[in-house]
């Protein structure tokens, strides 16, 4: 997928719309992890040095159309301004003839965030009219925001979709998460090995059937390993099963379970290993200070499973050892809590400790795991989209991709 990049655009003079993803955690007017910021500052700094006037427009939190001013982006500003050591002003508004003044005043090398988009109901919408105001504000366009680009916004789609050919560009950002999910699902250097977990089947079912048919090992943990279990009949215990899923727009509901019976059964046709957890670390209550156990490969009845087993440590690891591309999506287990992050850290310590091998972290609790266990700098590339990264694996299309110009 080779899109026009942020380089290869005129700059100089132009009104520069770049979409980040600063939908950053707050604490008061604090930001507490300037990861996002930190991840869109290439672009930001090459819009600048090519003398653009850069305009950057993001979303925060959930304020379902609202003008809610906890879900300012006012600290995202002024953070980014420290991190860039110059003034970065903050729009009162998004659009409207105000933030089109501001902008009209602003010189070359000046950068304004437009505040909160999703302040306005048409953001999520993709409503014509809003995509048409933002759209005013652009000579050219930039997506450098890969954690929203599953999601066909007015300002992801609608915006590029009213600006010439020739003015839409990708972020260095997204290039990078492109290149690395991209190379690792179409070209591995094998063995290649995927790592799933996290609590729920539902939500990987595509990924599964996606990576069954390209991966050499596929190595499941996290509360989604009990919902396989019940799938092959073994004693789950009390621990956290997905039984059913709710059809969002139809309100139908479809047994997990028997969905699990019939990924089993595909992947059993494919050439991927699929490993399940063979031993498990077990509580009687989801409290840290409750008495733990290892039981396997079944769990007893009043017992709640809360990570993989010292043996599935092993076997996990041995599953590793001579990898050369690992896509890793989802704990292990409730890692969260220091008494049962063995399984998730001991998977991060597996992958850090391996030789000229590509490990892509996907994003999400993944992510965090990672940066808690303070392993970011040994990972190849940690995407900045949970979700975004989970439909790529998916190997779905992404709209807001097919509106930027070819390279």
């Amino acid at each position: 997928m080779a899109k026009l990049t942020v380089d290869k655009l005129n700059l100089k003079g132009k009104r520069v719309l770049i979409r980040v993803d600063f939908n950053v955690p707050l604490e008061g007017d604090r930001v507490t992890d300037d990861a996002r910021i930190v991840g869109a500052l290439p672009t930001i700094k090459a819009a600048i040095a090519a003398g653009g006037k850069v305009i950057l427009m993001s979303h925060c939190g959930r304020p379902d159309g609202q003008k809610k001013p906890e879900f300012s982006l006012a600290p995202a500003a002024k953070r980014l301004g420290e991190l860039l050591g110059k003034p970065v002003a903050l729009a009162p508004d998004c659009v409207g003839p105000e933030v089109e003044k501001i902008v009209a005043g602003l010189k070359g090398g000046d950068v304004l965030v437009l505040e909160n988009l999703r302040y306005y109901a048409g953001e999520e919408a993709n409503d014509a009219e809003f995509s048409k105001k933002l759209a005013a504000l652009a000579d050219v366009y930039v997506n450098d925001a890969f954690g929203t680009s599953h999601r066909k916004h007015a300002s992801m789609y609608g915006v590029p979709s009213l600006l010439p050919k020739g003015s839409r560009a990708i972020g260095f950002l997204v290039q990078k998460e492109i290149k690395f999910l991209g190379d690792t699902l179409e070209k591995p250097v094998r063995p290649f090995v995927a790592i799933l977990g996290g609590a729920k089947v539902s939500d990987k079912i595509k990924v599964i059937k996606n990576l069954s048919k390209k991966v050499d090992v596929l190595l499941i943990g996290g509360a989604m390993s009990y919902t396989f279990m019940a799938a092959k009949g073994q004693k789950t215990g009390a621990s956290k099963v997905e039984k059913t899923v709710k059809n969002k727009k139809t309100g139908e509901e479809t047994s997990v379970i028997e969905v699990a019976k019939e990924l089993l059964k595909a992947i059993g046709e494919s050439k991927a290993e699929f490993v399940l957890p063979i031993d498990h670390l077990v509580v009687q209550k989801f409290d840290e200070a409750s008495p733990a156990a290892v039981q396997g490969p079944e769990i007893q009845d009043g017992w709640i499973g809360v990570d993989i087993g010292p043996k599935t440590i092993e076997l996990y690891k041995s599953k590793l050892a001579n990898a050369k591309t690992v896509v890793w999506n989802g704990p292990m287990g409730v890692f969260e809590k220091e008494p049962w992050a063995t399984g998730t850290r001991s998977i991060c310590d597996a992958l850090a400790a391996l030789k000229g091998a590509t490990t892509v972290i996907g994003g999400g609790d993944s992510a965090a795991a990672v940066a808690k266990f303070g392993m970011e700098d040994k990972m190849s590339h940690i995407s900045t989209g949970g979700g975004a990264s989970l439909e790529f694996m998916e190997g779905k299309p992404f709209a807001c991709f097919e509106v930027i110009d070819d390279a």
